[in-house]
């Protein structure tokens, strides 16, 4: 029985975000590195929004008691974090679609 686990190295970690390459292995190196960083600024950018909206239906629900406000901050939240779930995923919904169709 194992009681802790395997030792890694912080690729393992931050490993998380870039893609399993599968069907896209044969890309260049300078071609990984330039999807890997596009994929890092678009969750940047998702969680952005999503920061924006807390802020914004925070604001608009309690001092300004506009719901409009406070509704449009729900939906940025929702798509912001909708938008990283999408991107985290991509890798993994690419392998299946290429492994579908071979």
């Amino acid at each position: 029985m194992f009681l802790a686990a395997d030792k890694g190295d912080i690729t393992t970690i931050i490993g998380g975000i870039a893609p399993d390459w599968g069907p896209f292995g044969s890309l260049g190196n300078e071609a990984k590195v330039m999807i890997e960083v596009v994929m890092a600024v678009a969750i940047l950018l998702c969680l952005g929004i999503a920061i924006w909206g807390a802020a914004k239906q925070r604001i608009g629900a309690t001092a300004l008691r506009d719901t409009f406000s406070a509704e449009q901050g729900k939906g940025l939240i929702i798509a912001g974090l909708t938008g990283v779930f999408i991107i985290g995923s991509l890798g993994t919904l690419f392998t299946i679609v290429y492994g579908m169709a071979v």
